[in-house]
């Protein structure tokens, strides 16, 4: 069984949070959770644009990890880059029958643009880097939760939801999408997803 578990600043009661039973997941699944897990927490291979340069002092054994914030050029063998970090209250569980894609996105929502409303197919892990989120989706006590920086967003499959940015500010996002391979990773056609 693989279950993740955070905390989340902005604390919802658990009896009003829709929660996925924890079930053993496919071999493919669980792999494609952890790499969602990691792209997450920074933990992801670097860019072409990285070194990966190894020093004659290290051994190819046993490389050492070098977290930067700004991934400058360095000698270390391999370097992190921590893109960005949020917070979960609720358990997540990660799972897609069949063949899976996984695609990584940072999203920017200029003050007053939306995603439109749309639903996926998958489930998508995504951290607010930066601004203030507004979320209308069924999910939450009165339709609509609000999301800053350094919150996580967890959407799963079916359901129809958009966000907005009502602030001042970008609002910018970085998602994980973990799609049902072929599947779009946003349902625009409403009539594709669960009625709520």
């Amino acid at each position: 069984m693989v279950t993740y578990r955070a905390t989340l600043r902005d604390r919802i009661p658990d009896e009003e949070v829709p929660v996925t039973q924890t079930r053993p997941l496919p071999r493919l699944a669980i792999g494609l959770a952890l790499i969602a897990v990691l792209t997450m927490s920074g933990c992801a291979a670097p860019s072409t644009s990285e070194s990966l340069a190894t020093s004659a002092s290290s051994s190819p054994s046993s490389p050492t990890a070098t977290p930067t914030s700004t991934a400058p050029a360095t000698d270390a063998p391999v370097v992190v880059e921590e893109l960005g970090r949020g917070e979960q209250e609720a358990s997540v569980d990660v799972e897609v029958t069949g063949p899976t894609q996984v695609a990584f996105r940072r999203i920017t929502l200029k003050p007053g643009a939306g995603t439109g409303l749309h639903c996926h197919d998958g489930q998508l892990i995504a951290v607010v880097e930066q601004g203030t989120l507004t979320h209308y989706a069924p999910i939450y006590p009165g339709g609509v939760h609000v999301y800053e920086a350094g919150d996580s967003i967890i959407e799963g499959p079916g359901y129809v939801h958009e966000g907005k940015n009502e602030g001042t500010e970008n609002v910018v996002l970085l998602v994980t999408y973990v799609i049902p391979d072929g599947d779009p990773l946003a349902e625009t056609d409403l009539t594709h997803c669960d009625p709520r």
